[in-house]
């Protein structure tokens, strides 16, 4: 299990993510691949259960990221004691000796608790507890994280007007962009395989597909306009497949890769945000907001806080939540001066980037992990994001 990394120059970090690497490119990726730029990053997933196997890591690497995934027993009974063992053997194994811990999920904390970090980072992405079925215990530790965090990082701005009041070190990081990736949707023209067959206009959207989307708005703007036609990217999660809705113009591709995303957003006229309006949705903040401006589309999405400010309130993105003002919005979008809002969004996503978001929470790390040391620097260049 023993390897190398390369030269170190910052602490290991040990990430612990409910989200796995694989699943769908987003914040953890952009922020962990950044931060292995100095420093060994362990990634630790979810357990794998399989059936009579001895508890034990599997290890891969992910360019610099080292992912970690832990092979339980189907027979396990306790799986935090489990995990608690196997996080040991990797501190024991790769010489993990002085250490930050990063956590998206609070549950890894029943099995970390033991543990003795320079620093805590909670990156709260999301309020994972007011998602589809949440694990009962998740409300307790997330309460106990956010009392042991050195540094909170808030995925948005309304989840940070939620939470500032729990801790005084805590920031807004709302979704960044990788502008020039998605800006390559501007220039190809050659649509991938399954998607080539589709008739255009096509509206469509990439992410999760889950509890958080608005699927009878997106059967009624099908219904309503039958010659337009719906693209909907991404794996299908907690929700039973058949109660998507079924229709000649509205398809179901599945999921892509990070890499695929703009040959497929190159073929779109319309970029969607169809998130229905409920507990799961109340403080998201979509990476895919920036990502779909990069690629030069015009972008309709329900009244999301965190896209109304600031993409609404600045004309970027259309705003709309029933389906006649949804296809007005979209029939809109599409007769959009695209010189004049291309020009909008490049202003706007010139203060942005996934370089210049690690490089400021990378002040506020180094801040934290000296905790004898006044946070007021950091807290001033925290104040630009």
């Amino acid at each position: 299990m023993s390897h190398s990394l390369g030269p170190e120059h910052g602490r290991d970090l040990i990430c612990f993510s409910h989200l796995r690497w694989n699943f769908v490119y987003q914040r953890p990726q952009h922020l962990m691949t950044r931060c292995a730029q100095d420093r060994r990053v362990f990634f630790f997933e979810e357990p794998e259960y399989v059936r009579n196997v001895k508890p034990h890591l599997q290890i891969r690497s992910a360019g610099d990221v080292t992912i970690v995934v832990p092979q339980l027993s189907e027979e396990c009974l306790d799986t935090n004691e489990e995990q608690r063992l196997l996080v040991d053997e990797l501190l024991q194994h790769a010489d993990i000796r002085d250490f930050l811990l990063w956590y998206y999920t609070p549950m890894a904390l029943a099995f970390t608790r033991h543990l003795n970090p320079t620093a805590v980072v909670y990156d709260c992405m999301d309020d994972l507890s007011a998602f589809k079925n949440p694990p009962t215990a998740l409300r307790a530790l997330d309460a106990e994280l956010m009392r042991r965090a050195s540094l909170v990082l808030t995925g948005g701005q309304s989840l940070f007007e939620a939470r500032r009041h729990l801790h005084r070190n805590i920031y807004p990081f709302p979704s960044s962009v990788d502008v020039n990736h998605f800006a390559q949707a501007r220039v190809l023209n050659t649509d991938p395989p399954d998607q080539a067959p589709i008739p255009k206009p096509r509206l469509g959207f990439f992410g999760v597909i889950d509890e958080r989307m608005d699927l009878p708005l997106l059967e009624g703007i099908a219904a309503a306009r039958p010659d337009w036609q719906l693209v909907m990217i991404g794996p299908v999660v907690k929700i039973d497949p058949a109660t998507l809705p079924q229709r000649d113009n509205i398809h179901f591709l599945g999921g892509k890769t990070y890499q695929e995303l703009p040959h497929y957003v190159a073929g779109w006229n319309v970029a969607l945000l169809p998130f229905a309006r409920n507990a799961a949705t109340r403080f998201i903040s979509p990476t895919k907001t920036p990502e779909y401006l990069a690629a030069g589309k015009p972008v309709v999405s329900t009244s999301i806080r965190d896209v109304i400010r600031p993409y609404g309130q600045q004309g970027l993105v259309q705003i709309a939540d029933d389906v006649s003002g949804f296809v007005r919005a979209c029939a809109a979008a599409m007769d959009e001066n695209s010189v004049t809002r291309d020009r909008q969004a490049e202003s706007f996503l010139r203060q942005t980037s996934w370089d210049s978001t690690w490089s400021r929470i990378r002040l506020l790390l180094d801040s934290a992990s000296r905790p004898h040391q006044s946070h007021a620097a950091a807290e001033v260049d925290a104040a630009a994001v």
